[in-house]
């Protein structure tokens, strides 16, 4: 009597552990369908967010498993989304400055996926460490692209022609002892 319940519980929770394996996967391929097909490239730096959740969560679950191959995929689509969210971006609104919808969401998302990968960076074995060490160096360069692109400092910024460029610092005065 104690061994079928065992056994109907081992099932059940088996049953169940791939119905939420399945239903996750359903849910990630429909949120990918929907930021291929946006056009709007805010909305589709703020899908970055969903889209990420649903990844990050797939990768946990294929790193319990030792499942690294489905780790390094997971990971490298999540930085080819951020990679074409950051280039619609830049085409719509390349002033990041001015109009920061969307860069600010893609900025904090990205941060949260080196987060993520350096999490598992740590506790992965040394054969898989450089392909992650790759995707992260990626979205790092991406982060930081966009760091520059929301906080310019007035001299990174081109001389608009016509200007005359900025007089040469002034040297400090000799001091005669």
């Amino acid at each position: 009597m104690i061994v079928r319940r065992v056994a109907c519980g081992i099932a059940v929770t088996a049953s169940m552990f791939v119905f939420v394996n399945g239903a996750a996967a359903d849910k990630l391929s429909d949120l990918q369908k929907h930021f291929d097909h946006e056009n709007n490239p805010v909305h589709r730096a703020k899908l970055v967010e969903k889209l990420g959740d649903e990844e990050f969560e797939i990768a946990r679950q294929a790193f319990k498993k030792n499942d690294f191959v489905t780790v390094g995929t997971v990971f490298e689509k999540y930085r080819d989304n951020v990679r074409a969210a950051l280039q619609g971006l830049k085409k719509k609104h390349p002033d990041a400055e001015r109009d920061s919808d969307g860069y600010r969401q893609l900025e904090i998302n990205t941060r949260r996926g080196i987060r993520e990968v350096d999490e598992v960076l740590l506790m992965a074995p040394e054969a898989i460490r450089p392909p992650l060490q790759i995707v992260r160096g990626d979205l790092d360069a991406m982060d930081r692209e966009m760091i520059g692109m929301l906080f310019r400092h007035p001299g990174d910024q081109p001389i608009p022609a016509g200007k005359p460029a900025p007089a040469a610092t002034a040297t400090a005065p000799e001091v005669k002892p």
